[in-house]
């Protein structure tokens, strides 16, 4: 049942002090924790690790708008259960914080002496969102978000943020890794962009971003939504971190569960196969790549499903830097290498050579030209580097595989890895981390996951490309001289 607001506001109540109020609740420290309780984009997930204080965020964040009689806040749990403890916390500290504000057990609601309200309530079901039809609210906050297996009640929901009254409106979340929605939050709010760096939103689904109409009266073609992700680690919570019992616990628990909960880690899920990815180690501010470094280019074809072009350079320590992708379904092959030909536009002569699925080279029971022979068509045109096959004999994935495991270990001389990745690269970085095990053959990798990332990043590695092989000094050529004429490595 929608909530009634039957305690009428005293217009004689005096306002309450809101930074006061969300320090008894909260009592936070400087950094991720107020950082949260001030972010003005409207849709913002605080969380990450277990402990650090996510719960009583949500408790304190609604309280920013809640001397405005106009303020309408909805605070919501996936369960009745779950909603429950929420609850009782609230009940032995919003008293505290705000003097004369009054439970209604009926409502499940709190009300303010200014008028201002909070209903307290569940969403099972994405079919219970019909709950708040015909309803507004100026603040919305789903508690443990990755309890909610499907996007739609916070996109839904976001229909139902409007004020007449010219209140700001916002969107809250709290939530750590791993539950049945881990993967649609992480999409929506962890791959798009660094920690604590605020971006405009897209439809996870189709990745397109959330816009005006371009006809629209008022603002053709503006962003909609802004969001923003801010990491809370159990150390920001001094009253868990500091006597080392509930640490003690996480540490106790099966790596990826530890990983998660102890370090806030949205990179690892139960059977990953790169459960040693680490976003803080392999994953880069872009830099501008020195000319004299080795390019190159892999890619995976598709059509139903994405092509994905990655590009590589080559440090004078070995190590690889993926500093460009393209990632894109419905294309076609010469589209593809029209792509291809726009991305390259300002290192054309620096990319030495590419690998590409070697299939693609199959006639498929026509006479025309192969995938692989149209894309190469339209890079010749262009005098751009065609691609060479990939290796696709027996033991050739096993072995691109633990190649890419070599690659990500740290180098014990030059203490980095062997592999990273510039922040731009939001594919391959979404991929590498969350592909997981054939659970028939754990060596290899479970080919109906989303791995187009992959396999480019496969091919390319297997390449086994050496920065010693060029020489910036030499006459000009590639560079590379092909050991095996064939798949040309």
């Amino acid at each position: 049942m929608a909530q009634t607001n039957k305690i009428p506001a005293n217009p004689k109540s005096p306002s309450f002090d809101v930074e006061k109020a969300q320090n008894i609740i909260f009592q936070p420290n400087p950094g991720p924790q107020t950082e949260f309780l001030a972010a003005s984009e409207q849709e913002v997930l605080y969380g990450g690790a277990a402990g650090g204080g996510k719960s009583f965020a949500m408790l304190a964040d609604p309280l920013r708008g809640m001397n405005d009689p106009n303020f309408s806040g909805l605070l919501l749990r996936r369960t009745n259960d779950e909603l429950r403890d929420l609850k009782n916390t609230s009940k032995q500290l919003y008293p505290k914080a705000i003097p004369g504000i009054k439970w209604s057990e009926k409502d499940s609601t709190w009300y303010t002496p200014q008028g201002a309200s909070l209903w307290m309530t569940y969403l099972d079901r994405d079919d219970d969102v019909t709950r708040f039809q015909g309803q507004q609210y100026s603040w919305i906050g789903f508690d443990e978000l990755t309890q909610w297996p499907s996007p739609y009640p916070w996109d839904y929901l976001r229909s139902r943020l409007r004020s007449a009254s010219g209140l700001s409106l916002y969107q809250r979340a709290t939530t750590n890794p791993g539950g049945r929605g881990h993967a649609w939050v992480k999409k929506m709010f962890i791959d798009p962009a660094p920690p604590g760096k605020a971006f405009w939103g897209t439809d996870i689904t189709t990745g397109e971003p959330l816009k005006y109409p371009d006809n629209h009266s008022k603002f053709p073609g503006h962003f909609v939504v802004k969001r923003r992700f801010i990491p809370a680690k159990l150390y920001d919570n001094p009253y868990l971190s500091e006597d080392g019992a509930y640490e003690a616990n996480l540490l106790s628990l099966p790596e990826f569960q530890r990983k998660q909960l102890l370090e806030g880690s949205w990179d690892i899920v139960d059977g990953a196969a790169f459960a040693e990815f680490n976003r803080l180690l392999h994953v880069i501010e872009p830099f501008e790549i020195p000319n004299n470094w080795p390019r190159f280019r892999a890619a995976d074809y598709g059509y139903s499903d994405a092509s994905c072009v990655l590009w590589f350079a080559v440090s004078p320590s070995e190590q690889l830097i993926i500093y460009r992708e393209f990632y894109q379904r419905g294309v076609l092959a010469e589209d593809l290498g029209l792509k291809i030909v726009q991305a390259e536009e300002e290192d054309r002569t620096r990319v030495r050579y590419g690998v590409l699925d070697s299939s693609t080279w199959a006639n498929r029971g026509d006479r025309g030209p192969s995938i692989a022979e149209q894309i190469n068509g339209v890079l010749r045109d262009y005098n751009h580097k065609v691609f060479r096959p990939s290796d696709r004999s027996k033991g050739s994935r096993v072995a691109g595989k633990n190649e890419i495991h070599r690659r990500l270990k740290v180098n014990e001389f030059t203490e980095e890895p062997g592999l990273v990745i510039f922040n731009t690269c939001r594919e391959l970085i979404t991929q590498l981390p969350a592909i997981p095990l054939d659970r028939n053959n754990p060596e290899d990798v479970d080919t109906h996951s989303e791995d187009h990332a992959y396999d480019a990043l496969r091919y390319g590695v297997m390449t086994r490309p050496k920065s010693s092989v060029w020489d910036h000094t030499a006459p000009k050529s590639d560079g590379f001289a092909a050991f095996d004429k064939t798949f040309g490595y």
